[in-house]
């Protein structure tokens, strides 16, 4: 069994001088999980060192207080309008200090990849974050995984490239099969058990879910992140993903990967290993935790988050997902199963039916229904061994567009 992600590999292609610290390139540095990934940077200086920085372009005066307060090379914006404003907040912050080199356009992030460093955080949101992973993993650089639509939209591209090991995830739930996996070989591993908090509805049937507002299903009980991802928590669109993340990253089949519903979201998920043990990893729910492991890694960072206090009384519940409410997860493991381009069709379709509720266009129940009218049409996807970036990107406008006139009714 062959693993992207196998905590056993330690794949370390970029040697540094041991004693400074490990050179980072921060993509998405301005979102959720970059903030939180410089808050454990400048907390660990001694072990970390940022030398370039990439975000879309809407928060230009945050990225460029991060550039110059973390003192890096380079700083890159998606958006090339952006670029000016960019340029204007770092000379005014710097205020006649040296100013990192500045660079702008849709392939900027992809560029930076080719930084020598020793890691590349890719924190973008979106299947836009693909050429960047594929660009990471082909410059030998261990990649720190928090775009997990890159993997699933292009997962035969990027297993045709990465080496084993050398993807270490920062999803919650990855990050926690990543550490319970070490405590058993592959063929002693029977399941696996991601964990789901179930949103903000988790208690919800169908029908109660039919008259859901953004801002209903804007309010995470749980975590704090961004728009897209907490509206896919809601949906348990988020879940299914990552039902896809964890076959691709550790090989395990789509039937031996299971969903359970823990509110509490302290355990991060379990291994069934086939003696009958489950390891489970725990943590309360912050994600400085597995960010910390994946910049860190094969080493854990002292403190980088708060432990379970076992001082203190707690009751940790588990409860079976409600497939009928929630049919995101039953519908990734078909599209997983599926392969090729279906992935891809089912994250855009998914990302255009978001934004059609968000905007009050689409009811809540109608995301995911509209997402599997989609991937309905989509038919016989592009087979996977001669899956090209062009072929992700095709599937993808034709599930934009799709999604987008069946979303308008």
């Amino acid at each position: 069994m062959t693993s992207l992600a196998h905590p056993q590999l330690r794949f370390t292609p970029i040697v540094q001088d041991p004693s400074g610290p490990r050179e980072l390139v921060i993509l998405g540095s301005t979102g959720s999980i970059g903030t939180q990934a410089i808050d454990v940077v400048l907390r660990n200086p001694d072990r970390f060192r940022v030398v370039a920085l990439s975000a879309a372009g809407g928060r230009v005066e945050l990225l460029a207080e991060q550039a110059l307060r973390l003192g890096v090379h380079t700083v890159a914006v998606a958006d090339p309008a952006a670029e000016p404003a960019l340029r204007a907040a770092l000379a005014e912050k710097a205020a006649g200090g040296p100013l990192p080199a500045v660079l702008a356009g849709p392939d900027a992030a992809t560029e930076l990849t080719a930084m020598e460093c020793h890691s590349v955080l890719n924190g973008i949101t979106g299947s836009i974050g693909l050429r960047p992973t594929l660009a990471a993993l082909a410059a030998g650089r261990v990649l720190v995984l928090a775009n997990k639509e890159s993997l699933i939209v292009g997962g035969p591209l990027v297993k045709a490239v990465a080496k084993p090991g050398q993807i270490v995830p920062v999803d919650s739930e990855h990050a926690a099969l990543f550490q319970a996996l070490a405590g058993g070989t592959r063929a002693e591993v029977r399941k696996l058990v991601v964990t789901a908090s179930g949103g903000p509805f988790r208690s919800r049937t169908r029908a109660q879910l039919a008259g859901v507002t953004p801002q209903d299903a804007l309010a995470h009980p749980t975590w704090a992140m961004g728009p897209v991802v907490t509206i896919n928590s809601a949906t348990l669109v988020n879940k299914g993903l990552e039902v896809i993340e964890a076959h691709l990253l550790y090989d395990v089949p789509f039937d031996r990967i299971e969903v359970v519903v823990h509110p509490q979201s302290v355990v991060h998920s379990m291994v069934e290993f086939t003696d009958g043990s489950t390891l489970a990893q725990a943590s309360p729910p912050d994600m400085r935790m597995p960010i910390a492991l994946g910049l860190g890694w094969p080493e854990r960072v002292p403190d980088a988050a708060p432990a379970c206090d076992w001082t203190k009384a707690a009751t940790w519940e588990f409860f079976p997902l409600d497939n009928d409410a929630f049919p995101a997860v039953e519908l990734a493991r078909e599209v997983g199963t599926l392969g090729g381009t279906a992935p891809a069709v089912f994250n855009a379709a998914n990302e255009e039916c978001v934004e059609a509720f968000l905007q009050g266009r689409l009811a809540f129940t109608g995301i995911v229904d509209t997402v599997a009218k989609v991937v309905a049409e989509h038919g016989t996807p592009v087979p996977g061994t001669s899956l090209t970036v062009e072929d992700v990107l095709h599937a993808e406008d034709w599930a934009r567009a799709r999604a987008r006139e069946l979303a308008a009714g």
